[in-house]
């Protein structure tokens, strides 16, 4: 508790004191004539953050200290707040509206100086009580070292700075002093302003010089470019010099053999050797400052004679790697400890000749990894894309191999012709889960069951949602019905029940006819596996792991694989055993302990401190809460810029999902990620996410291969989520209104989220928190117009994504403009919302704004207002058509049938809304967004899309937003070609694009003969229009890493793969339907095309237009190929023989077949290629069947889109619907809106006999029978 209130302390310390020194600020402060009463708040404010730094060496037993500390936190979160909404409110009016203001400036005025009087306050209240003793740990050489302290300690606590400074310059000179004769080289890693004059390194250099310890010394500071024989006369001048001065010390003359000045008249040609042998029989010292690449060192190291004197080089560098690599290549990695909380200061050395590492350590101090210290920067650490393929690295289940031999037996009892239940119990963090889902992605299973599925329950369980859910994964919709598992030999997993109410609810779902199917449940409690299976031989009780095995699992989480600790480092072989025994075989406790070691130096002296941190608690308390004492001391273990980031992920429900890009833009947002030069926020906020999946604090979720981005998603495993909702709620930092929560909070509230089960009313949720200080809100599923108050004056952040369909209409957002703190607002999924209101413009701090998935397709036009909006997304409902269908049919129901107003809580806005878009169905196959007129102002932009090309100046608007890195459009056609590839060509910054046709338009886009040169930054890009051929200008993308091409109707195959396989960087290539438009298609893989291509997905079409007639891959083709991905729908026949030259592929890993029917020969010819492929590769399998009960929604969307429309209700008869009309007038005199108008009346016609059914849906809260079956 005491750590998590320092670390939130100095992580919101960071943020007020930041936006203190801004230049907004400042002039706020001027135009209120507050300068005086600003300056106090910021230079209070750098005081408090420097005792704070000092706090954290304090114990942790130090109560007093830490109420003064949430005293700290909770002045500097005001303190932010009202600098902030000074800035706001105050953006220098025009001389006619000053009157209006003036209210406003008092009031800030006035808060500015009680905010001044707190902070003197608190100021005063820890001198009073000499809370924090100062130490040297807060600024570096000198009197830096002491000056943030000067004004604010006492004189006593200015010694001990000065003796602490002492201590740590001593005990860099006995490692230098070492009794060793060889030459010996350490190396000095630190930040600038440690490695000056004034450092600890010069003093020690000073001091050494003085005793005469040597006799030759030199201090040299690198200078760029880089000359040997520079550097070699710096050193004899510094030798020189020292021996004049001796000379008139001792009145005696130097020999000339020794004399360092003939090495003056030496030629640059041999004055290497004449320096090597000047030194060779001396004993001397030689400080290389500021050496920042190892070829540098690599150039002067021949220079130093390796004599027997006992001579020392030390090398100093901003740069870990260099500092350790100088050492030399047998150095193991050497003991590290922290000189101060905020200062940089690392000797490195050959530990071969060191007993004890020396750490220039004023005092106890926290110790750090070299991720904590200098992120990514040393040798050893993973980069982004290492650290992806480690969080996602495949090993075998280790010490679980009897278990996983027990559940195949059980799965496979050929005996038993029952369906029968295994339950598999055991405490949290057994690796249950793990167990089961290892056995369930068995390949040994493919020929055992009909159909799989598994699902994991989440909370508040609905067994409707569960049952739908496998219903999705056994015949891809979301519809379960009873005997759709009739006489199919089926495995399904349902993971983490919690009581036996929830297997009773879902029970009576699956037959128990002589089908041979199996049902494995998980479970914490041993009532509920006795409940679930009949059988006591069914039941799987897992137990801890034995030592062995607990071991291996450690071992290769620490060094990335399994050793023998007693041989390869014996010396940490005890310590192992210790932490083998706290951990006490639970395989979470030491994936999470180990993942925490594997980013610590593998050095005895760091074990030990892990081990004497926690062992005191662990001998205490027995059981699980020894384990979960263990984790936290791993939360204890993170920096502290990244404990708010953990304790933030409190905020989401357990099992969700949480979406690595809607992460890191909230931690934005909300300041978690710090500015650093170089560095954009979202990528600071990225590094964080990937240091706590290599913790193993959050567990990454695999995502598709066909994602460049690696990682899309995470979950917190359940007992670290405790700890973060445990951490949270003693800080008030987040406050979880759900079922059963307090009734009140203790403190200001800063977060606030809203679960689904919470049943309260207004009343309730006034009484329940203060939320005029929350600066983010969460509400899951439910909303409630009551949510959102006029007191939410610092909200930050309002996320309402994917609450239930209806829950939210447009007259909710009225008042959404008076949040002007709102930095981020995500509406995804709202499908009750058709357009934002214009008071939108008045959030001038907005930095995302997410609308996709809803109506809306017109930006308001203050939106040009929101200077900092950097991610924009609007649309997505039409790139997946089911979702489109099916939303739009119930616009139609609504339409039909206003018996759905009082459960929608419409207004008559929102009804006419609906109207205009059922009477206006073109509106519903729009191209993208239009952007208003000066969008192009909006220059903080870096994601943008989908923008329909076709509105207004859209493309000079673009074109003015230099800075895009993601941009999507729309609309693309004959007419705007040439202008759209212009426009490409000024976005030089460009990595995303996404290009979409014009619906409901006919004929080629034009783009296909475009010449102009793209963006060379492009690394993604999505082509979905009519291209006929492939352009020429895709060769120029050199850096192109993932390309998904469809409905592009290519004629020429064989150029377009020879086009697309020349290109060296491409990864992902997805070719999904209507690609091509060739009868009998027959793709062909030469050898060296696609040299870096990883993943390929390939689709077939509806239509015999894309009917594949063969694809084959040639020896050496595509070397790195690992996923291959083939889909083909019902209505496309299939050569059985379409595949040729698997076996050729040899790094393949996976070969996944969707299909509508099971074409057993066609398997058979697959399978027995991956059989002769020596990597071995996965088959599976997906089948997609067609459910007769549920509602169908099919169209056709060949080009040029003359569809014909299906309705199927539940219940309910075929309607089949006219024929849509094009948009391209067949007269001069008819017009577009009017074939429109009369293809909608005719519509309406049909629809008007489904009103009564349409009745029986309206008091559904989220219809589930609204889905759609097939794929458009």
């Amino acid at each position: 508790m005491e750590a998590t209130a320092l670390s939130l302390g100095k992580s919101v310390l960071d943020g007020a004191l930041g936006y203190a020194k801004s230049a907004v600020a400042e002039e706020v402060a001027l135009q209120l004539g507050v300068q005086r009463d600003h300056a106090f708040i910021r230079e209070e404010l750098e005081m408090m953050q420097a005792f704070l730094r000092a706090a954290h060496n304090e114990p942790d037993n130090h109560k007093v200290l830490m109420t003064w500390v949430k005293q700290v936190r909770d002045v500097a979160y005001d303190a932010e707040d009202c600098l902030q909404d000074c800035s706001v409110h105050l953006k220098k009016p025009s001389w006619w509206r000053l009157p209006s203001t003036l209210r406003e400036r008092r009031r800030i005025a006035k808060k500015m100086k009680e905010l001044r009087a707190r902070v003197e306050d608190v100021s005063q209240r820890n001198l009073r009580y000499q809370l924090v003793k100062s130490t040297a740990g807060s600024k570096s050489a000198d009197g830096a070292e002491l000056s943030g302290f000067a004004g604010a300690t006492t004189m006593s606590g200015m010694d001990e700075a000065q003796r602490q400074q002492n201590k740590s310059r001593a005990d860099l000179i006995r490692l230098i002093n070492k009794k060793d004769e060889d030459l010996r080289v350490i190396g000095v890693w630190g930040t600038s302003d440690v490695l000056g004059e004034k450092s600890i390194v010069k003093k020690a250099f000073d001091g050494l010089k003085r005793d005469n310890k040597f006799q030759c010394y030199a201090w040299i500071n690198m200078v760029r470019p880089l000359k040997t024989t520079d550097i070699l006369q710096d050193i004899v001048m510094q030798f020189a010099v020292d021996s004049i001065e001796e000379e008139t010390k001792t009145h005696k003359s130097t020999p000339e053999a020794q004399d360092p000045r003939r090495l003056w008249m030496t030629e640059e040609d041999s004055l290497a050797d004449e320096f090597r042998k000047f030194l060779n029989d001396k004993s001397y010292l030689i400080v290389v400052n500021g050496v920042s690449a190892t070829d540098e060192w690599d150039q002067i190291r021949p220079c130093f004679p390796t004599n027997k004197k006992g001579s020392r080089v030390l090398v100093c560098t901003e740069h870990v790697k260099i500092a350790s690599l100088c050492v030399g290549l047998s150095t193991l990695l050497p003991e590290h400890k922290q000189l101060f909380h905020d200062k940089t200061l690392y000797a490195f050395y050959d530990k071969a000749s060191q007993d004890i590492t020396y750490s220039m350590d004023p005092g106890p101090s926290s110790v750090n990894t070299l991720d904590d210290i200098n992120s990514g920067d040393y040798g050893k650490c993973l980069t982004h894309m290492e650290t992806n393929i480690t969080a996602f690295k495949e090993t075998k289940l280790i010490g679980r191999e009897s278990e996983k031999i027990k559940i195949f037996k059980l799965l496979s009892n050929e005996v038993s012709q029952e369906f029968e239940v295994i339950s598999v119990w055991g405490m949290g963090g057994l690796g249950k889960t793990s167990l089961v889902k290892d056995v369930y992605q068995s390949q040994e299973l493919n020929a055992m069951f009909d159909k799989r599925a598994c699902i994991t329950v989440k909370r508040p369980f609905n067994s409707e949602d569960v049952l739908n859910s496998l219903a999705e994964q056994l015949t891809g919709t979301r519809s379960w019905h009873h005997g759709i598992l009739d006489d199919k030999k089926y495995l399904i997993v349902i993971d983490d029940l919690s009581s036996t109410k929830e297997w009773d609810d879902i029970e009576s779902s699956f037959p128990r006819a002589v089908t041979e199917s199996r049902l494995i449940i998980t479970t914490r409690v041993n009532e509920i596996a006795g409940h679930c299976s009949s059988k006591a031989s069914h039941i799987l009780d897992l137990k801890i792991l034995e030592e062995k095995a607990a071991c291996d699992l450690f071992t290769e989480k620490v060094f990335g694989e399994i050793i023998d600790l007693n041989e390869e480092c014996p010396e940490l072989s005890e310590e192992a055993k210790l932490i083998m025994k706290k951990c006490k075989g639970l395989p979470l406790a030491i994936v999470t302990i180990a993942g925490f070691l594997a980013k610590q130096p593998k050095t005895l002296m760091e074990w030990k401190k892990l081990n004497g941190h926690i062992s005191a608690e662990l001998e205490m308390n027995p059981g699980l809460g020894n384990i979960k004492n263990i984790l936290n001391k791993s939360y204890d273990g993170l920096p502290y810029h990244l404990k708010p980031c953990f304790l933030y992920l409190s905020i989401f429900p357990e099992d969700h999902d949480i979406s690595r890009g809607r992460l890191l833009r909230r931690w934005v947002a909300e300041g978690y990620s710090t500015e650093v030069h170089g560095k954009s926020f979202e990528e600071i906020a990225e590094s964080h996410f990937m240091e706590l999946i290599g913790r193993s604090m959050i567990l990454p979720n695999k995502s598709s291969p066909f994602s460049k981005r690696g990682i899309d998603s995470c979950q917190v495993h359940d007992l670290m989520r405790e700890i973060s909702i445990s951490r949270a709620t003693e800080e008030n930092l987040v406050f979880r209104m759900e079922e059963g929560c307090s009734s009140n909070t203790n403190g200001t509230v800063r977060h606030l989220t809203i679960s689904a089960n919470w049943e309260g009313d207004e009343s309730d949720f006034k009484s329940m928190v203060d939320v005029s200080r929350i600066r983010s809100l969460t509400v899951f599923r439910k909303w409630r117009p009551f949510f959102i108050s006029k007191k939410m004056r610092f909200l930050r952040v309002l996320d309402l994504q994917d609450l239930r369909y209806g829950a939210i209409c447009n007259h909710h957002l009225d008042d959404i403009g008076k949040l002007r703190h709102l930095r981020y607002l995500s509406l995804k999924g709202c499908s009750g919302i058709y357009h934002l209101p214009d008071s939108v413009g008045n959030m001038r701090q907005l930095q995302t704004l997410d609308i996709r998935s809803t109506w809306i397709n017109m930006l308001p036009k203050t939106i040009i207002k929101l200077k900092q909006l950097q991610y924009l997304r609007v649309g997505g409902l039409k790139d997946d058509r089911r979702y489109f269908l099916d939303r739009f049919k119930k616009k139609c129901a609504a339409f039909c049938a206003c018996q759905w107003q009082p459960t929608m809580e419409e207004t008559w806005r929102d009804r006419c809304a609906k109207c205009w878009w059922v009477a206006m169905p073109a509106l519903a196959f729009s191209s993208g967004i239009s952007v208003p007129r000066d969008a192009g102002n909006l220059q903080a932009l870096r994601t943008l899309g989908e923008v329909d090309m076709r509105s207004g100046n859209t493309l000079k608007e673009i074109k003015r937003l230099t800075r895009l890195r993601k941009l999507g459009v729309g609309g693309v056609n004959m007419k705007n070609c040439q202008e759209f590839c212009s426009t490409l060509e000024v976005l030089s910054c460009l990595e995303s694009l996404s290009v979409s046709g014009a619906w409901l338009e006919d004929g080629s886009c034009g783009l296909s003969d475009a010449v102009f040169s793209p963006p060379s930054n492009l690394r993604s890009l999505m082509l979905c229009l009519h291209l006929v051929k492939m352009p020429a200008w895709i060769k120029d993308l050199q850096n192109l890493v993932k390309l998904r091409v469809a409905c592009t109707r290519l004629t020429d195959p064989d150029g377009t793969m020879q086009l697309l396989g020349s290109l060296p960087c491409l990864a992902i290539l997805r070719l999904d339907s209507y690609t091509f438009s060739v009868e009998g298609l027959r793709l062909h893989f030469q050898p060296e095309v696609f040299p870096s291509l990883v993943a390929l997905r390939l689709c077939s079409a509806q239509i015999n237009d894309q009917r594949f007639e063969s694809v084959e891959f040639k020896e050496r083709a595509a070397p790195k190929l690992e996923v291959l991905d083939f889909t083909y729908h019902y209505n496309a026949t299939i050569n059985n023989r379409l595949f040729s030259g698997l076996a050729s592929l040899r790094n393949l890993k996976q070969f996944m077949l969707e299909m509508h029917v099971n074409t057993e020969s066609f398997v058979k010819h697959v399978r027995a290629q991956l059989v002769l492929n020596l990597n071995r590769p996965v088959l599976m399998i997906r089948y997609w069947w067609q459910c007769k009960c549920i509602l169908h929604i099919l169209l056709d969307f060949a080009p040029p889109c003359r569809h014909v429309g299906v309705l199927q209700l539940l219940h309910c008869s075929l309607v089949r619907l006219p024929p849509a009309p094009t948009l391209l007038p067949a007269t001069r005199s008819e017009t577009p809106s009017a074939r429109i108008a009369a293809y909608a009346a005719s519509a309406f016609s049909s629809l008007a006999s489904l009103a009564s059914d349409v009745r029986e849906l309206r008091n559904s809260d989220e219809p589930a029978d609204l889905r759609t079956a097939g794929r458009a």
